[in-house]
């Protein structure tokens, strides 16, 4: 398979993720895009691993793999919890939190 093809596809998704973290208001939409940011370095890792013939990408991934399941998890709590309290997931919203 042609690597510049993977390489091309990783930065493809990872700017549609950018711009999705930039541009949208729901705090989901958000953890997707940073999900699709994430996902988008671990095509970079594994290609890059197969083209140097090295271990060293896929552990990578794992251990990507592993803090995105960390973070989804706490920001899906964190959701949840910002939902119950406002009724609404919006990030303009969290203005108004205090301590």
């Amino acid at each position: 398979m042609n690597y510049q093809l993977l390489i091309v596809l990783s930065f493809i998704l990872f700017c549609i993720g950018m711009v999705g973290v930039a541009m949208r208001r729901n705090i989901i939409i958000v953890l997707i895009s940073l999900e699709l940011m994430l996902n988008s370095v671990n095509i970079l890792f594994v290609s890059a691993s197969k083209y140097m013939h090295t271990m060293d990408g896929q552990i990578f991934v794992i251990m990507v793999i592993t803090i995105a399941a960390a973070e989804t998890a706490i920001a899906l709590a964190l959701v949840v919890r910002i939902f119950k309290t406002l009724g609404m997931v919006k990030i303009d919203s969290l203005k108004n939190l205090k301590w």
